[in-house]
């Protein structure tokens, strides 16, 4: 049943780490079945509650997963094998745009806010005790979230985007819950989601954002937390539309009980407009990211929700990592009050470069979607296909399988260090790779 790798140790502890080495290595592969309990504990010598207890262990790790008397075999994307590892390496003379990061040129200097944010600690140093949020800051960001309409509610500040989700599903959510996301979705959750022993279940979506009847039918199901990208949506550039706002809070009234997690991370890198859900739910969080606007290496972001929801993420929050450095928060202050990012200036050089690349291959047959932010996704019949054809023709793109559950396959393609003059270079090694596949119906 296992091939040649042995499952070791004598505690649940070791048996679990053995199996989640094996799955890490490869030596025991996605969907692989694992021995019965029993005949497990028989060939270790231990107590089957003890083989129970490491299976129980790595289906709450999401690497496994147990279907009654089928028996628990390995997951089809175990999150031991993470979504990063299906990636493309990019030889030398390969141009990448595949690694989703922001353009460089326009992100700000760093230096100089946290010259002054480093002045302000010396002065005034932060000691154990002192409150945990920089208060400008928290009223700057409160402020800010009030103009776009943002339900009221306390702010907290967490190292990025998924660390405030990662905070909010482990404040209400136990292993075994369902939760409905994005598909295809960004990569880091969908990995996270069953790390946390947590069930995902693809609500699917198009450039308006997820589509209110598969929602429904997903909370319907059972699904305790449904977690919406608002604009620049990873993979797919989606951004909920202030129709598909009201459609998507008539579902969620039906559930009220529903854990609504919404991420804003494009926030000062579109042009679009914001049509939060939150408020509508017992249970919210909106979380915001200052990666794409100014540094990914920043890890910060800003996390507002309902009381009780913050309460718990600030009280486990005291007992772990106490605070998020207020060095970096005033660093991010300073870059807030200097108006750093030109977010109009910032939107509109993502968006030409977003536009002129989805109208190249509109022009060469080739269907493309990106509605807001820094990605074009492409529908493809083969994505080994596409991506090695590209590759071969000069240009790394990420495949899908990083960012799909049950999503029919894509390459996603990142546009922000694109010059114009690679736009239609690009566009044609895309319909090439694409038409080379038998039975794709580019014509």
């Amino acid at each position: 049943m296992l091939g040649e790798y042995p499952i070791e140790g004598r505690r649940a502890a070791d048996i679990s780490a053995s199996v989640e080495a094996a799955v890490s290595a490869g030596g025991l592969r996605p969907g692989q079945l694992l021995p019965p309990m029993r005949e497990l504990a028989q060939t270790l010598g231990v107590n089957p509650n003890t083989v129970a207890a490491a299976y129980r262990t790595l289906r709450e790790r999401g690497v496994i997963e147990t279907d009654g008397r089928r028996g628990s075999r390995v997951r089809s994307k175990p999150a031991t094998t993470g979504r990063e590892f299906i990636r493309v390496e990019v030889p030398a003379g390969v141009r990448d745009a595949a690694a989703g990061n922001p353009d460089t040129a326009l992100l700000p200097p760093l230096g100089p806010a946290f010259a002054w944010a480093v002045a302000q600690g010396d002065r005034e140093p932060v000691l154990y005790g002192h409150a945990p949020i920089e208060p400008e800051l928290e009223r700057l960001a409160r402020a800010d979230l009030d103009a776009d309409g943002v339900a009221a509610g306390p702010v907290a500040v967490t190292s990025g985007s998924l660390d405030a989700i990662e905070r909010v599903l482990a404040a209400h959510l136990r292993p075994g819950d369902t939760v409905a996301v994005e598909d295809p979705g960004w990569g880091s959750l969908l990995d996270l989601v069953p790390a946390l022993g947590l069930r995902p279940v693809p609500v699917g979506l198009d450039d308006d954002g997820p589509l209110p009847e598969d929602v429904r039918r997903a909370l319907a199901a059972g699904a305790s937390a449904l977690i919406v990208t608002d604009r620049a949506q990873n993979p797919t550039g989606a951004a909920v539309s202030a129709t598909r706002a009201r459609a998507l809070r008539a579902v969620l009234r039906e559930h009220p009980q529903t854990l609504l997690v919404e991420d804003d991370h494009g926030h000062r890198i579109v042009d679009l407009p914001l049509h939060p859900l939150a408020g509508v739910t017992r249970h919210w969080a909106f979380v915001r990211s200052v990666a794409k606007a100014y540094g990914p290496d920043l890890r910060f972001a800003v996390l507002t929700g309902d009381d009780v929801t913050l309460d718990r993420v600030r009280g486990r929050q005291r007992l772990g990592p106490g605070w998020v450095s207020r060095i970096t928060q005033r660093a991010v202050l300073r870059l807030w009050a200097d108006r750093a990012v030109d977010a109009r200036a910032v939107a509109a050089a993502y968006g030409g470069r977003r536009d002129a690349l989805i109208a190249a291959l509109a022009g060469r047959g080739v269907e493309a979607y990106g509605r807001s932010g820094m990605n074009v996704w492409v529908p493809v019949p083969d994505e080994t296909g596409a991506v090695a054809g590209l590759l071969h023709a000069g240009w790394a793109v990420a495949p899908g399988a990083r960012f799909r559950v049950q999503a029919p396959p894509g390459i996603r393609i990142t546009v922000s260090t694109l010059a114009a003059g690679e736009i239609a270079v690009l566009a044609d090694a895309v319909a090439a790779a694409v038409r080379a596949v038998p039975g794709s119906g580019y014509v």
